[in-house]
């Protein structure tokens, strides 16, 4: 089978179970973002030099794609995702206790890493903001929508995690405003 199908030549997509839908619709734009978000950790962890840190943000990539496979029409149950909205909550306090306190905002940067992890923490806040913005303009039922408090939970502490994360990085080189 080749990989291109001629199929979304016209601007259009299939979603699980063969429904088709402009590559301009909401829910597509969704996932699209958690796709990049994907990607961009996939890119942290391949620059990570400890498993555990690798094993961790692998995770997360896993957990991104579950929530990619209900929106975009999977019948799936997303309660495994509400144990890792913990697991992210648990590294959270981990690392505000290694951390000093913030007093001030901060930029992104300080180092390769610590950037890298602010740019996906700023697309994990994009794709927050396209898949609030799926569920609120398209009407959504079912499965999509018991899991909707599931998914806008998780992404929202995954942004925290990763703000974190970014700040952890930085090892002490933060720029101040």
């Amino acid at each position: 089978m080749s990989i291109y199908t001629k199929t979304g030549d016209r601007g259009k997509t299939s979603l699980f179970g063969g429904k088709r839908l402009s590559k301009a619709c909401l829910q597509i734009e969704a996932y699209g973002s958690l796709d990049e978000l994907t990607s961009i950790i996939g890119l942290l962890a391949a620059k990570e030099s400890r498993k555990k840190v690798q094993s961790f943000l692998q995770h997360i990539q896993k957990d991104l794609y579950q929530i990619m496979s209900l929106l975009s029409g999977a019948d799936l149950n997303l309660t495994l995702i509400s144990q890792r909205t913990i697991a992210l909550e648990q590294e959270i306090d981990i690392l505000e206790k290694r951390l000093p306190k913030l007093t001030r905002f901060i930029l992104p940067g300080g180092t390769e890493r610590s950037s890298l992890t602010h740019l996906a923490r700023a697309i994990c806040r994009r794709a927050e903001r396209q898949v609030v913005t799926f569920f609120q303009e398209e009407k959504t039922s079912g499965i999509l929508l018991e899991n909707k408090p599931i998914i806008l939970q998780y992404l929202n502490r995954l942004s925290d995690f990763l703000f974190m994360f970014a700040r952890r990085y930085a090892r002490g080189k933060e720029i101040l405003t």
